[in-house]
């Protein structure tokens, strides 16, 4: 079934204006200052809270 009237350019760009991709919000981390995102664990120091460290191990090649 098709529509029963065109539905204009401005309408539809209207509807969309929201749909642009947000730049990722990064926050830094508390212990080395590098940024991370938030309510993760940092990916430098391992740092999530005074209580939780996780172990940065170095790259394996």
């Amino acid at each position: 079934m098709l529509p029963v009237k065109k539905m204009s350019k401005t309408r539809t760009r209207t509807r969309r204006a929201h749909h642009a991709l947000q730049p990722t919000t990064l926050s830094p981390c508390p212990k080395c200052g590098k940024p991370k995102l938030p309510h993760a664990a940092c990916g430098t120091c391992g740092y999530v809270s005074a209580k939780v460290m996780l172990p940065v191990g170095e790259k394996e090649e």
